[in-house]
């Protein structure tokens, strides 16, 4: 089992939903980004994933666009990246860590070399949003047999005939979009997102978490209490880019992990 698999079940045996925050890496700067990174566990984060900035986000708002920019005119690299898993790593060894972003920089890297790296810094799964399941063989089976999951997006467009195989390879949790567009494009709805959470959970036995549009600690609750956690990335993304102080992040973070642990 994985960290991932581990800390699921646990929630589960604990009879609690999953908070999985989102953050970019190098964001404002690695050595600010590193300091909200430690402070996310005591703060109620179940999973944290850590995005890899990209200079073509395509599935990503404006919010986590710019914090892209900002890290990456600060220097940081898919390298410093997993310096930084790495780095949390010497003081958390059981929060699981699910890198989250896009296939050219680990193409650019080499594959192999990336999934050796990766394992080496303690990521526990992977989450590439252009690499559709006609692409496996590219960098998900192989990171499979490396023992990490690869976590794949469903979303509301995913019918019944394209869900098979969208679950066919995915392992940890499936990561349901709950809208049709880019993050942090507009609110979700837990009434809308219901049917679609349980058509999912029909077909797989992994944990599914709701992502996109959750802002408040409110919308958090109601999205955990239809699905089996959720996932908050540019309502904290925003507040990283307001530039106060990195306690003023973890509150915030806090208040959101607690809407969905009272789900």
């Amino acid at each position: 089992m994985t960290r991932i698999d581990t800390r699921f079940a646990e929630l589960k045996a604990a009879g609690k939903k999953a908070f999985v925050s989102y953050i970019m890496a190098g964001d404002p700067d690695v050595e600010r980004s590193f300091e909200v990174m430690q402070g996310l566990p005591a703060a109620g984060v179940d999973v944290i994933e850590l995005g890899v900035p990209f200079t073509d986000p395509m599935a990503d708002g404006p919010t986590i666009q710019q914090a892209g920019q900002r890290a990456l005119a600060g220097g940081m690299t898919l390298e410093k990246t997993l310096q930084m898993a790495q780095r949390f790593r010497e003081i958390d060894d059981t929060t699981p860590i699910v890198l989250m972003g896009y296939y050219n920089p680990i193409y650019s890297w080499g594959v192999e070399r990336f999934l050796v790296d990766a394992v080496a810094a303690g990521i526990d799964g992977l989450i590439v949003v252009d690499l559709p399941p006609e692409e496996d063989d590219e960098l998900c089976l192989p990171a499979a047999r490396t023992g990490m999951n690869f976590i794949r997006l469903a979303t509301p467009t995913t019918d019944d005939k394209r869900l098979p195989k969208v679950l066919e390879n995915t392992s940890g949790f499936v990561y349901y979009v709950s809208i049709t567009g880019i993050t942090g494009a507009a609110s979700a709805e837990a009434g809308e997102v219901e049917p679609d959470v349980a058509r999912i959970k029909a077909k797989t036995d992994l944990p599914v978490v709701v992502g996109f549009g959750i802002r408040t600690p409110e919308t958090a609750q109601l999205i955990a209490g239809v699905a089996d956690g959720c996932v908050v990335g540019s309502a904290i993304v925003a507040e990283i880019a307001k530039g106060g102080p990195v306690s003023d992040v973890i509150e915030f973070v806090r208040g959101l992990a607690g809407g969905a642990h009272r789900a």
